[in-house]
């Protein structure tokens, strides 16, 4: 083989490999994703329904049932965004802030030990939104046109 053709091997190589771990990533934050959609669409459900561990949670908090049945609502309709491909990245978006007040809510009202779940869930939140940014980018573009 001469070096032209072994560059150009290695450096297909490479790039099948890069393309690879990337595949990879991309169906592992898919996944990540439908788990994540159920985790709050079981969550929004418990808010939505009055499920006594939600209202004792909110009367605990000091906060109204209206509260409750709001932030159901949106962790609902951010389950379902989850799903829609043109709408994940803003719903992980919209997820990484629901996230950030929980875990503040779980550090001065509630159990801070139990701080370290949504915390470490925002980490994921991020790294979906950054893997969704040119679907993003599509539904600004396609929502400035419409304007």
């Amino acid at each position: 083989m001469s070096e032209t053709t072994t560059a150009t091997t290695t450096t297909t190589a490479d790039a099948t490999t890069e393309k690879t771990a990337r595949s990879r990533g991309a169906v592992a934050l898919t996944v990540a994703r439908v788990v994540l959609a159920l985790f709050f669409a079981f969550s929004a459900s418990a808010k939505l329904i009055a499920h006594e561990t939600a209202i004792e949670s909110f009367d605990r908090m000091g906060w109204s049932h209206g509260a409750m049945y709001l932030i159901g609502a949106l962790e609902m309709a951010g389950a379902i965004a989850l799903l829609v491909p043109l709408l994940s990245g803003v719903a992980a978006m919209a997820f990484a802030g629901l996230l950030a007040g929980a875990s503040i809510v779980q550090l001065t009202l509630l159990d801070p030990v139990n701080a370290i779940m949504p915390a470490l869930l925002i980490g994921l939140v991020v790294l979906i939104a950054r893997e969704q940014r040119d679907r993003t980018a599509q539904l600004v573009a396609l929502v400035r046109r419409r304007a």
